[in-house]
């Protein structure tokens, strides 16, 4: 899929979908670049970035631990009590060379397990939905004299612009031929829910074999396949080279869905971790020396529950990690104040305890990166006087 010059720099922001994946851009005047990348189903931050050091974790979810460092496919590990899960290679060498750093036990200011409020609250940086998203706001701040141009300011490139980056600036909308593709999962659970009827269930199974389908994705227990892992690695690249460019935008937003893990997570997790590995790994190779300059922001709506559940996965939960990566970064580290794992210290007695907030991460992030003051912040995170922005995340 190639984007023009022209397209790709038309305006505050481009936006297309490829697969299960999003891709947003927004111009400012700075050379630093910012990314926001949303994870859409709610992240098991736990599995993630795996607390092995905690007394209380095997027997919360001893079915879907991964075994410690060094053991076959054992976690990676992030100084003796935290382990990347082993699909995020890509992300431990950047957490090696001070270029991640991880905020373990965060949450929003919402205590909602839908997955369309939460959204809807991470993106509009709020406890209610709002009808323009904070990033959009952040843009503005930047932009304040911003004005239409003929063309739009904005260009999206894809079915929609995410709530994340919909606002005062003015959005086109362009989407490439055949991205509105269904995923393969899609398609098995169509034909799951079809199975057992004698005259609709084989017309199905017999039309997706002639679209090429086996019958292995139309199997009862169909996972993500690792055959997609290249999407969000394809739009990552796409985003780095548009993002490099010295004319370039400097603000890109990118989402990602398949973390709604409430069946046999072991598996779902592991390819869609790939894909997310995959995708930063290609998106700092496209941003090269651009990289340096870089700050991307990984996030979630909420996290899942501590104890795994009948079907060997987890249900919606509260806290989980946010992920803060680049050049840019004070890396190298874990940031969390861990609330631990005994029942006691479990929120609800179901999930892990939220000991941060998501917008104090983003407001740190803004104000050291991007340089926005304290008036531009209450713009972007409305009714938030009383969080303070996370000190320490931006190296230079």
């Amino acid at each position: 899929m190639i984007l023009s010059r022209r397209t790709a720099l038309l305006g505050l922001a481009t936006s297309f979908s490829l697969g299960r994946s999003v891709l947003a851009l927004a111009s400012a005047p700075t050379d630093k670049r910012l990314v926001v990348i949303i994870l859409r189903g709610a992240l098991d931050g736990m599995s993630a970035v795996v607390p092995y050091g905690d007394p209380g974790l095997t027997a919360l979810r001893a079915e879907i631990v991964p075994p410690p460092p060094g053991q076959p496919g054992g976690v990676l590990d992030l100084g003796g009590f935290f382990g990347l899960h082993p699909a995020l290679a890509g992300l431990h060498d950047m957490y090696r060379d001070n270029q991640a750093l991880i905020v373990h036990a965060v949450a929003g200011c919402y205590r909602v397990r839908s997955h369309f409020e939460a959204q809807d609250y991470l993106e509009s940086g709020a406890d209610h939905r709002m009808t323009s998203g904070w990033l959009n706001r952040a843009v503005m701040a930047l932009l304040p004299a911003a004005t239409p141009r003929p063309e739009g300011n904005a260009l999206a490139v894809g079915v929609s612009v995410p709530l994340l980056l919909r606002g005062p600036a003015q959005v086109a909308n362009w989407a490439p031929h055949g991205f509105a593709t269904p995923a393969p999962d899609l398609y098995a659970s169509i034909a799951a829910l079809n199975r057992h009827d004698p005259i609709i269930g084989p017309a199905i199974a017999e039309g997706l074999r002639a679209r090429g389908f086996s019958t292995t994705v139309m199997a009862a227990d169909q996972h993500p396949a690792d055959a997609g892992n290249s999407a969000f690695a394809t739009l990552a690249r796409s985003a780095g080279d548009m993002l490099a460019a010295p004319d370039g935008p400097r603000i890109a937003a990118l989402e990602i869905d398949g973390w709604d893990t409430h069946t046999a997570q072991t598996i779902r997790l592991n390819a869609t971790l790939k894909q997310l590995d995959a995708g930063l790994v290609a998106l700092k190779t496209a941003l090269g020396p651009a990289w340096a300059q870089t700050a991307v922001l990984v996030m979630t709506e909420f996290g899942r529950t501590a104890r795994v559940n009948g079907t060997k996965g987890t249900d919606h939960g509260t806290a989980t990690v946010a992920f803060l990566i680049g050049g840019a970064v004070a890396g190298g580290r874990v940031q969390t104040t861990w609330p631990g794992l005994r029942p006691d210290q479990l929120f609800e007695n179901r999930d892990l305890a939220p000991t941060a907030d998501l917008r104090a991460v983003a407001k740190g992030m803004l104000t050291e990166h991007l340089g926005l003051g304290a008036a531009a912040l209450g713009k972007v995170f409305p009714a938030s006087e009383t969080v303070a922005a996370t000190p320490g995340l931006i190296s230079i």
